[in-house]
């Protein structure tokens, strides 16, 4: 009988425990058994193995093959155990030394022709490594290895093949090491301008409010009139990312199946998921919870355009992300936390037509019409919701105008600096402030109190719109470059939450 152990890593949530690989060759009727929960993905690894190790020139066992993966309770799926499990029988079969494999963790998927193909979230799995502090190898495919590149750790190795991974791990040779690409603010040159955007001065100057504040927006306005002309650019607004907000949002985009491309590193997401998205598509779920929109939206935008179109159900399932920044999703099997701070920006028509308050009186929706189409819409989410602005139509003289308003690059200077200030006040974005910080940091003059309380009284506002109001003075109060809240600020707050 022969035993060999292989170190590999599975995938929960934005974890990545760490498996055990146990190969045992016995004697008995030919036969390749893998137990440890294994799920369909894992399970078909035994074709691929098969055809694997016989196209890379290896002899593949005659015997009676045991593969445990453990911890036995914990799920495994996807086809990365396939490399630490083809290794496992090679080396049980040769009786290769258990150190020689303890030097190194394994992950990727075979062809039947012997190579690696790349696997879904190789940069989660680099980081745990590194956060193990282990003095491990971390092989990968070539393609998964430079995608894992900005996690730092200097033991990641690319691999072509099966073959190589062997003489790497059996013979000592080397494995080359993956390129690294970090173009940071480089890749702000492919963002649209705002510049590109006529007229809307009132919908430019919330645009830039949301941004240095990190407050979520809503826009309601006809058809045509720019919602998402300004919501696409709001990304190149945002101030830029600090290194760990950056690798927080390549390890969520690399646990989606398209991966995280390292010449993104450094951009902000922009997600805009259809309004026909289901729920478990918006928040992340499966058999094998994967992340939603919200998730690989995480320290960028989130854009939900035609909002009244969404299922209200699904809409709902945004009420506690919004205020925590996490999702949590449970199943029988399994439990799975992804981490989703992203910023909110949502557009709607007025109407069913979308035409209401246009100057062309175009609209003949009841009033019976218009309050069933908002009412698609819950007060709680919508309490949720910092600004809410109206975007009208633009007049033909703008429309036609060849003047430009200001360019991204101008705005976002402004951003950065009224975003510096509030960093170095109290450490954290004013839409995050709550508590005895927000009571610090926005207190208002009597002129402000007095108009806070006719605003509590005429717009009927809740214990939450209220903080949320504070915090949006604050803001603008950055921006002026004033250290104290004034009435003013206050008042402009306020003409951000009537359409609530």
């Amino acid at each position: 009988m022969s035993l060999a152990v292989v170190h590999s890593r599975g995938l929960v949530g934005v974890e990545a425990p760490p498996v055990s690989v146990e190969v045992h060759l016995a004697n008995g009727l030919p036969a390749f058994h893998i137990v440890g929960l294994p799920d369909a993905e894992v399970r078909e690894s035994r074709e691929r193995v098969r055809a694997s190790l016989q196209h890379s020139g290896f002899d593949f066992p005659n015997r009676r093959i045991t593969v445990n993966l453990a911890p036995a309770d914990l799920p495994k799926g996807s086809g990365r155990f396939d490399l630490p499990i083809a290794v496992g029988i090679l080396a049980a079969a040769a009786g290769v030394p258990q150190a020689a494999l303890d030097a190194v963790e394994l992950m990727g998927e075979l062809s039947l022709n012997g190579t690696l193909r790349p696997i879904r979230g190789a940069l989660v799995l680099a980081l745990a490594v590194r956060r193990a502090g282990l003095p491990r190898l971390l092989v990968l495919p070539a393609a998964s290895a430079n995608e894992a590149a900005p996690a730092g750790y200097p033991g990641t190795r690319s691999a072509g093949s099966l073959r190589e991974v062997w003489e790497a791990v059996v013979e000592g040779r080397a494995l080359a090491s993956p390129a690294v690409a970090r173009p940071g603010d480089g890749a702000l040159s492919e963002l649209p301008d705002l510049a590109e955007v006529r007229g809307q001065a009132a919908a430019r100057r919330a645009l830039e409010i949301a941004a240095t504040g990190g407050h979520s927006l809503l826009l309601v306005g006809p058809p045509g009139t720019g919602k998402s002309m300004l919501a696409q650019r709001l990304p190149g607004l945002l101030p830029p990312m600090s290194d760990d907000e950056a690798l927080e949002s390549a390890a969520v985009l690399s646990l989606s199946g398209a991966g995280f491309r390292t010449g993104a590193w450094g951009r902000r997401p922009f997600r805009a998921p259809h309004h026909s998205a289901s729920g478990p598509a918006l928040v992340g779920g499966g058999s094998t919870p994967r992340p939603g929109e919200i998730s690989l939206a995480h320290r960028g935008v989130l854009f939900l355009d035609e909002l009244a179109e969404f299922q209200r159900s699904v809409l709902e399932t945004l009420r506690e992300p919004i205020e925590t920044g996490r999702v949590s999703i449970s199943r029988a099997a399994r439990q799975a936390e992804f981490p989703a701070a992203f910023q909110l920006v949502a557009a709607m028509n007025p109407c069913p037509c979308g035409y209401l308050g246009h100057p062309a009186g175009r609209c003949r929706c009841s009033a019976d019409d218009v309050a069933r189409y908002r009412g698609r819409l819950s007060g709680p989410l919508l309490d949720r919701i910092d600004m809410h602005v109206e975007v009208p139509a633009v007049p033909q003289a703008e429309l036609l105008s060849q003047a430009s308003g200001e360019p991204s690059a101008t705005v976002r200077g402004r951003v950065i600096r009224a975003r510096e200030r509030a960093l170095a006040r109290q450490r954290q974005p004013n839409a995050s402030l709550a508590g005895a910080e927000l009571d610090r940091h926005c207190a208002v003059d009597d002129d402000g109190r007095a108009l806070l309380a006719a605003a509590i009284e005429r717009l009927n506002l809740s214990a939450r719109a209220l903080p949320r109001l504070l915090r949006i003075a604050r803001t603008i109060a950055d921006l002026a470059g004033v250290p104290r809240l004034a009435a003013e600020h206050v008042a402009e707050a306020i003409g951000y939450r009537r359409l609530a």
